[in-house]
């Protein structure tokens, strides 16, 4: 099972989830089609048990890490591995939310995120809200950052700073008065960096997480 799954997130990683069939899955092993269903019985599930199966290792990463500092310190660490995880999968990230209701690791991860706040001074709908941003800002990060660039990107033919300056070259030619945001914000935009982007709405949410258990 174990090769199994290894080979269906090599080919997730590789093109998405439109790559992972079944004959797919069989051509990379070497075997049939057939001898697949011995251990999923179809795609579905074969995707789910897909995402177990790195979640997994997500889990086992948190488990080693110390928990016993400032408990939102440590929500930090955790949101940030997990934002690795799947930052490289979108193929993953809309299915972490998805499967939370599940029992599995993306349970046993919401649930390791939500014994953290047990130790900040929240009410139990405050720890509910609490952990649900945090995953919203991870997952919903890593899908959006995630997604397969611009063809011209990933030829070569264009560049990523160049790619985000065009964008910023037609903000600049706005209506000031119309677009007074966009052109205060637009040299921060032209070529900023996509993991610091994530820190910092991940650093918004703590700090309101902080400040309203008082720690």
């Amino acid at each position: 099972m174990d090769a199994v799954l290894t080979a269906a997130v090599a080919l997730l990683d590789e093109a998405g989830e439109p790559a992972l069939t079944l004959r797919a899955l069989a051509t990379r092993l070497g075997t049939g089609v057939g001898s697949i269903y011995w251990y999923v019985s179809g795609k579905d599930d074969l995707l789910d048990r897909a995402m177990d199966h790195v979640l997994g290792g997500v889990l086992t990463a948190v488990e080693k890490q110390d928990r016993s500092g400032d408990p939102i310190d440590v929500l930090r660490v955790m949101a940030v591995t997990l934002f690795d995880a799947i930052v490289d999968r979108p193929w993953l990230g809309g299915r972490f939310m998805q499967d939370i209701g599940t029992h599995g690791n993306a349970l046993r991860l919401y649930e390791k995120l939500g014994q953290q706040t047990l130790r900040l001074d929240l009410t139990p709908r405050q720890r509910f809200h609490a952990v649900t941003a945090i995953v919203a800002v991870v997952a919903g990060s890593a899908a959006d950052l995630g997604q397969e660039p611009p063809q011209e990107v990933l030829d070569g033919s264009v560049g990523r700073e160049e790619f985000l300056g065009r964008y910023a070259e037609m903000w600049r030619e706005l209506d000031t008065e119309e677009y007074p945001f966009l052109h205060e914000i637009v040299d921060e935009f032209d070529g900023h960096d996509d993991k610091e982007q994530f820190l910092a709405a991940l650093e918004l949410t703590l700090a309101g997480l902080r400040r309203q258990s008082g720690t």
